[in-house]
């Protein structure tokens, strides 16, 4: 019995490590998160995973097709980019509409550090709705976000 209970023991703290490991990292691929926010609530949605990984400290990945608000993704304070994701970059506002919003596009380009924010900038690519991309690793080498290891 003492032997049952202590196989059963080691099993579940395994378990629950494994089960914390897998919870340690997120991402825009867990979270199926990459292609933006198509309406206000879903815009609130990407502010608050930035909010909660910002104050749970867990690594967030940027690790696939990443465009529009998913890009606010970088100022999560533990994120890290994988060579393979690609992010587009475009103004805010309501595409569907046709309308720009410039407090949207600023909200988002706050979210930046310096060196990418005046990149965007100094070549418009937040000026229209059309995608811009920058690679994964060019995020990580050209802007010095860190790289997922």
């Amino acid at each position: 019995m003492a032997r049952t209970l202590g196989a059963f023991a080691f099993l579940f703290t395994v378990g629950s490590m494994a089960g914390q490991q897998a919870h340690a990292d997120g991402s825009v691929s867990s979270l199926h998160m990459g292609y933006g926010a198509a309406t206000p609530a879903e815009f609130d949605r990407f502010l608050s995973v930035i909010q909660q990984y910002n104050a749970s400290g867990e690594r967030f990945r940027i690790d696939s097709h990443c465009q529009s608000a998913c890009t606010m993704f970088l100022s999560i304070r533990n994120v890290c980019v994988t060579p393979g994701a690609t992010l587009l970059f475009h103004a805010g506002g309501s595409m569907k509409k046709g309308i720009l919003s410039p407090a949207r596009t600023q909200q988002m380009a706050s979210t930046y550090n310096a060196a990418l924010r005046q990149y965007v900038t100094d070549n418009h690519f937040m000026d229209t709705f059309a995608f811009h991309s920058i690679s994964g690793s060019d995020i990580v080498k050209r802007f010095g976000y860190p790289a997922c290891r």
